[in-house]
């Protein structure tokens, strides 16, 4: 059986990866070929589908080797579960919310990836973060200026910045396409 397909869905802060992957689960709820990943995360407010964990909790899950991808960003850690590994073995499909630093270690680990860059334009990007309140202002504008460069055969680029549901769709037609 040939592996299934690992889609990194990546993009700056506020691009709407979250929205768009709780969308695509409802739209591919019931399809058995598509396995949305859990990550594990060092912040109590946690975004739907997320696990909170302690700091040394993690850690200590770190070293266990519980997880297939791991990254820090923005003060925090976070961890998609090694579990990802069998649905991939199954030949199935699985959608993680990952940092961009994390692609090259995916792509020499994985057989088959895709990256699903989402973004949407600066000033919209800030009002999402305004938003949501979840840091001060100054950590506002230093995720706005993080930049991390997206490039490969692999990678689709969806910008996110029209109606929700005319994104959902779009990102649902590429997971289909795997």
């Amino acid at each position: 059986m040939a592996p299934g397909t690992l889609f990194l869905v990546v993009g700056p802060s506020g691009a709407g990866k979250n929205t768009l992957i709780d969308g695509a689960r409802r739209s591919l709820e019931g399809d058995a070929r598509f396995v949305f990943a859990g990550r594990s995360v060092t912040r109590p407010d946690h975004a739907p589908g997320d696990m909170a964990m302690a700091p040394d909790d993690f850690e200590a899950a770190r070293q266990r080797g519980d997880f297939a991808l791991t990254w820090h960003a923005h003060g925090l850690a976070y961890g998609v579960p090694r579990d990802i590994s069998r649905p991939l073995e199954e030949g199935r499909c699985v959608i993680a919310n990952v940092s961009r630093s994390v692609i090259t270690e995916a792509r020499k680990v994985f057989p088959r990836i895709r990256v699903i860059h989402v973004d949407a334009p600066a000033t919209l990007l800030r009002q999402r973060l305004a938003g949501r309140a979840r840091e001060p202002a100054d950590d506002q504008e230093e995720r706005l200026r993080r930049t991390i460069p997206v490039e490969g055969d692999d990678v689709e680029f969806l910008v996110n910045d029209g109606p929700i549901d005319h994104a959902i769709d779009a990102m649902v037609r590429i997971l289909r396409r795997g």
